[in-house]
């Protein structure tokens, strides 16, 4: 935990020719910091390799003024950034984030800690006054609240009374990719989530991880399940899977109920979270609320990785790292409903994952609004159940994960990663 005084701002900034790189320490630092570079120049082929070995960084810290030396070389991508802060010296500096463009510009802050080492983050900071805009339907259009409600909650028992009667059974199971399974209980399971929709909303839209897209593409009503989420986990008869079922009207989330099991094996359980737009959250009829954590350090996390092993997961395994150095720790249980109802219930304080899909979405984004948590994209932005990242939280702490989550999101955006919508079916009518 940061205890000391947080010194700050550095500019990173490059100029033209040989690129030189120059760390300005503000005014209002009031330690000395004293940085010592071995001067060199370097090809851009070579820089990368060479900088780890090349490279002194030396810090100090005094009662005085302030100054600081810079470094030359030939041109410096933000790749080389972070092999630049993990230098070692006296002082250890610890790198935790760090935030680049073609326009660099970015802050450095030295916080000093109870040890001898010197914590540095880099971050712009942009987030702490944002507002974040609800997710949920402010209308829910013809069907009153009551109705949708106990059709969404009975859907998703439905599917996961299923569940239960395989869940001591052995599995049959299927692959969908090298990793991504898939068994006959996800596919009875939605059959029977289905039975319920088409009985008694046959002019519904329908999206299922399993059977894709059903219905009429005219209604505003859109049913997103994810008849088994946690497939794997259920698989291994892990306790970490639900039934999640959400239903859209014109594209926001207006119910959603999420089946999540507990337990083990012999002594499975269940436990429904609910919620309706503007209703509130519920679990097994019990009004919950998300937790009052307004400290990184005292906060427990949770993240989720998918099945490509690229950039976006590349990143997300530093975010993980990068967190588990700050926080309580990061869990990563496998179901995404399941992470979100547990932000909701306030046992932990965020959720945060690349490329989830509006299925593992839908349900658990509304539930956890109305617990009176935030929701955004990872980088802060305007969020939609048809968005390929999201980060929901307990609020308070929602603009402090994004001075480390979106940098990282900015960064991959600049790689190229597709962050455009996806899985809206064709012309669902929508008020995003």
């Amino acid at each position: 935990m940061n205890t000391g005084t947080t010194y700050h701002r550095h500019i990173l900034t490059k100029s033209s020719s040989y690129g030189g790189l120059a760390l300005f320490l503000s005014s209002n630092v009031c330690s000395l910091v004293h940085a010592q570079f071995l001067h060199y120049t370097l090809g851009r082929q070579s820089a990368c390799r060479e900088i780890q070995t090349m490279a002194s960084f030396m810090i100090s810290i005094s009662s005085s003024s302030s100054r600081i030396y810079s470094s030359t070389v030939n041109q410096i991508p933000s790749s080389l950034i972070h092999p630049l802060l993990n230098l070692t010296s006296k002082s250890q500096l610890h790198h935790h984030a760090y935030s680049c463009s073609k326009s660099t510009s970015l802050s450095l802050s030295l916080c000093r800690r109870t040890t001898t080492t010197t914590n540095a983050v880099l971050s712009e900071k942009p987030y702490q006054n944002q507002k974040y805009t609800k997710v949920g339907a402010e209308s829910i259009g013809p069907i009153s609240s009551a109705q949708l409600l106990e059709s969404v909650q009975f859907a998703a028992k439905t599917g996961a009374q299923v569940v239960m009667e395989a869940v001591n059974k052995p599995r049959n199971i299927s692959y969908k990719g090298l990793t991504d399974l898939v068994t006959d209980t996800d596919k009875m399971s939605e059959a029977a989530i289905l039975s319920v929709v088409r009985k008694n909303f046959p002019d519904h839209l329908i999206l299922g991880e399993e059977g894709g897209v059903i219905g009429d593409s005219s209604s505003d009503y859109l049913w997103c399940i994810d008849p088994l989420d946690g497939t794997t986990n259920f698989a291994h008869g892990y306790p970490s899977f639900a039934v999640s079922v959400g239903v859209l009207y014109r594209g926001k989330p207006a119910a959603a109920a999420v089946v999540e099991f507990v337990g083990g094996a012999m002594c499975w359980n269940t436990r429904t979270f609910s919620a309706v737009a503007g209703g509130g959250a519920f679990c097994n009829g019990e009004k919950i609320h998300v937790s009052q954590t307004d400290n990184v350090e005292r906060a427990l996390l949770v993240t989720g990785f998918g099945y490509e092993h690229d950039d976006p997961w590349a990143t997300n395994m530093n975010l993980f790292k990068e967190f588990t150095d700050i926080s309580r720790g990061v869990r990563r249980l496998g179901a995404a409903a399941v992470d979100m109802c547990h932000v909701a219930l306030g046992i932990v304080e965020a959720y945060w994952e690349y490329r989830l899909k509006p299925w593992d979405m839908a349900a658990g984004v509304l539930i956890v609004e109305e617990a009176g948590g935030a929701v955004s994209c990872m980088d802060g932005g305007k969020f939609t159940v048809f968005d390929r990242s999201l980060l929901v939280s307990n609020g308070v702490l929602h603009s402090k994960l994004l001075e480390r989550i979106g940098p990282a999101t900015e960064e991959l955006k600049g790689k190229g990663i597709d962050f455009s919508l996806w899985y809206k079916p064709d012309d669902y009518t929508t008020e995003l």
